[in-house]
């Protein structure tokens, strides 16, 4: 073989392993830019950025977390205040259009109850009485201010835990044949009818002198000393 013969033919085989790399690259390139993703324009979507090595797209800021700041808590409604002052720490207030006995003990309501007072026929006068002698129990007589026991609408009728509200007959006491009444009916003959436990209850912490506000009767008002 001649010497130009056989550089020809290394030639031809240095020329087919240099197109044969270049396919292959060719063939590596779109395979390696389909297994990255293609970044995108910020703002942009669907906007491809050139694949340019070393860059590097931006990420969006986001907004910092932040912690939700508690509900705030409801109001509560302020406490009425007591009727008329007190020398004694207590005030009771006896509202007739909530058949309800209010009692403050220090400025603060310590304790509601329902109450039945004077019916049509005798009601309880309005206004301010102070309580004053206590009867752990005894009997209750229409006679003591007129009205004969057997004549109609007379009585004579045992209680217990009585506290006098007026020298005239008016006290608030238990009063447990009316329990079903208090709080929604007045039936007494002008007293306060509370139930046995509330009626203890009254006994036990109303010192003498403590003010008992009668509202909202049909009874006009009350003389204080009567």
């Amino acid at each position: 073989m001649s010497t130009s013969k056989f550089t020809r033919g290394r030639t031809a085989k240095r020329l087919l392993a240099a197109g044969l790399g270049v396919v292959v690259m060719a063939l590596a390139v779109p395979a390696a830019a389909s297994a990255q993703p293609s970044p995108t324009i910020p703002g942009l979507p669907g906007v491809p950025l050139p694949q340019i090595p070393g860059l590097t797209v931006p990420t969006p800021p986001q907004a910092p977390e932040t912690t939700p700041e508690p509900a705030p808590e409801p109001v509560k409604p302020a406490e009425p205040a007591p009727p008329v002052k007190t020398d004694t720490g207590w005030v009771a207030l006896a509202d007739d259009a909530t058949h309800e006995l209010t009692v403050w003990h220090e400025g603060k309501i310590v304790r509601k109850m329902p109450i039945s007072m004077g019916s049509n026929e005798n009601p309880t006068p309005n206004g301010t009485y102070y309580t004053k002698e206590k009867y752990r129990d005894m009997y209750m007589d229409s006679s003591t201010y007129g009205v004969p026991i057997d004549s109609p609408g007379g009585y004579r009728t045992y209680v217990e835990h009585a506290i006098r509200m007026s020298w005239d007959g008016i006290f608030i006491h238990a009063a447990p044949w009316s329990v079903e009444q208090q709080g929604n009916t007045n039936v007494s003959h002008g007293c306060i009818n509370v139930s046995p436990e509330n009626g203890q209850w009254v006994y036990e912490n109303f010192p003498e002198g403590t003010p008992i506000v009668v509202q909202g009767t049909i009874g006009g008002q009350y003389i204080p000393g009567s």
